[in-house]
């Protein structure tokens, strides 16, 4: 093998994935096609679960001049996305390109191989091993690997090359996207709807302002290359404003395909980020998804590869992550009804503003965009996301960062114990019994004594003693079920030692 895990795409999904196998202790090489990194931004920012998952790693801080904001919309109609505790809208004021190099930066600090200029021209999985063919300055190279991970984007070469389906749904419509300067232009937070559209504008860096166009009756056409005057043009049209004579940093478009691979896996090739959904980018959901398809599936990959990872364990990467993509396809299907088919769906937002005003409604859908809803089907019950809840209500679901106050009289956060990507057993047991059943998996679990488990407001009746924590920050196993807890470290962690 010339490596244990090829990973083809350097872009969020792929970056994060690499350093999450590194964590685990696999071997990696990324091959990206792009000599240097793209330093155009369609993505200003991510939502409340990538911000924890970033967290949990001891990188969120890395970006600068951050903000994040309880308030946002749903489809247009704003909602105050605090009504969860802990919940937010998602972090603003940090450009892709921004991130990408954070994830660049913590990729090769922990000795992640990066390869630009390098093409994929060709997959070969031979049951034990998948060989990648790549065109790089020297012309054609193998490298060979136990798995091969597509993160190359919507229009992923290992998607086609490997045979994955893409089910879904072709472009109905086409939206402009660029960067302006030297135009006054009003902010428009949420979108405006306007007779033949809708508008968005909102202020970034540099004195630049991010806008969006959408014009109704605009044939979808993926292969024309858009010009900043076309993109002036249908801004006039819509508002009425001319911004001609501003001047555009990039200017792209994209449409509303919906499409989603209908298996993560085949054999020794998988597909994560948009290699595996695309989707009409509404809320920042777009690049979240793909870095938590990432943290999800870097340490159980990485648990493969070296060995111990249990039979089956990759295949809950699909089971946990398809239906939770499959979610956000048709929410955000269901948002670009509501915010882009013009004043022809007012009766609709009215309504829809109306129920958006209903506590629990607002929960809903707060929980449903940022994902703080995810749940899991850690026990084998079949729960997974939003299909009900498990016996208790901690399981499956992702664990607040919380102070802990430690046995030995120190302090910790939750979040800074998942810094190494590990699991943690946090106990307040202090019988012996819980450490005792577990000191088989110490070389892959770290045991965390506390005085006791502080519960949130989310938490109400859900008090707990001992909690098994996944790498991921998902709980896999709660107090006070004592013969659990082994079956469950031997299904997310293997045999004990």
């Amino acid at each position: 093998m010339d490596t244990e895990v090829i990973v083809i795409g350097a872009g969020p999904a792929g970056l994060t994935l690499a350093a999450e196998l590194r964590l685990g202790g696999a071997d990696v090489t990324v091959f990206e096609q792009r000599t240097e990194r793209n330093w155009e931004s369609r993505g200003i920012g991510f939502t409340a679960r990538a911000t924890e998952a970033f967290h949990q790693r001891g990188i969120l801080e890395r970006l600068e001049n951050i903000e994040i904001t309880r308030q946002g919309h749903f489809g247009g109609i704003p909602i105050d996305y605090g009504v969860l505790e802990g919940s937010h809208f998602g972090v603003r004021g940090a450009p892709q390109y921004k991130i990408e190099d954070m994830l660049e930066a913590w990729a090769l600090e922990l000795g992640v191989t990066l390869r630009r200029g390098h093409e994929l021209t060709a997959v070969a999985d031979t049951g034990e091993s998948v060989t990648a063919t790549v065109r790089g300055p020297h012309g054609l190279e193998e490298c060979t690997a136990r798995y091969l991970v597509g993160c190359d984007g919507g229009r992923s070469t290992v998607r086609r090359l490997a045979g994955f389906e893409f089910a879904g749904s072709d472009a109905t419509r086409e939206m402009y996207l660029a960067d302006v300067k030297g135009c006054d232009i009003k902010p428009r937070m949420i979108g405006e709807l306007l007779p033949n559209g809708m508008v968005m504008a909102a202020p970034l860096e540099q004195g630049y302002t991010r806008i969006i166009v959408c014009e109704n009756g605009t044939p979808p056409d993926r292969g024309r290359e858009v010009t900043f005057p076309q993109v002036a043009d249908a801004w006039k049209r819509l508002t009425g404003d001319s911004i001609h004579h501003g001047e555009a940093r990039w200017v792209s478009a994209f449409t509303d395909a919906t499409r989603q691979a209908t298996e993560y896996r085949r054999g020794r090739v998988l597909l994560a980020g948009d290699a595996a959904h695309i989707h009409l980018p509404a809320g920042g959901q777009g690049l979240s998804i793909g870095v938590q398809d990432a943290f999800n599936l870097g340490w159980k990959l990485a648990a493969t590869v070296r060995g111990h990872a249990p039979e089956g364990l990759l295949d809950t990467y699909h089971a946990e992550r398809h239906p939770v993509a499959a979610r956000v396809l048709r929410t955000t299907l269901a948002q670009g009804t509501l915010n882009l088919t013009g004043r022809a769906v007012a009766p609709l937002r009215t309504v829809m503003a109306e129920i958006i005003a209903i506590p629990a409604a607002a929960r809903h859908l707060s929980g449903l965009v940022s994902g703080l809803d995810i749940r899991y089907d850690v026990d084998g019950t079949g729960t997974d996301t939003g299909t009900g809840g498990p016996a208790h209500p901690l399981l499956g679901a992702r664990i607040a960062d919380r102070e802990l106050e430690l046995a030995d009289g120190g302090r910790d956060q939750v979040a800074r114990l998942l810094h190494p990507a590990r699991g943690v057993l946090i106990t307040a047991d202090t019988s012996g019994d819980t450490a005792r059943r577990a000191a088989g998996w110490l070389d892959r679990v770290d045991l965390v004594q506390v005085e006791h488990l502080p519960a949130g407001p989310e938490e109400d009746g859900a008090a707990t003693e001992s909690v098994l924590v996944r790498p991921d920050g998902y709980i896999a196993w709660t107090a006070p079920d004592a013969d659990g807890l082994e079956t469950a470290l031997r299904r997310w962690f293997g045999e004990a030692a």
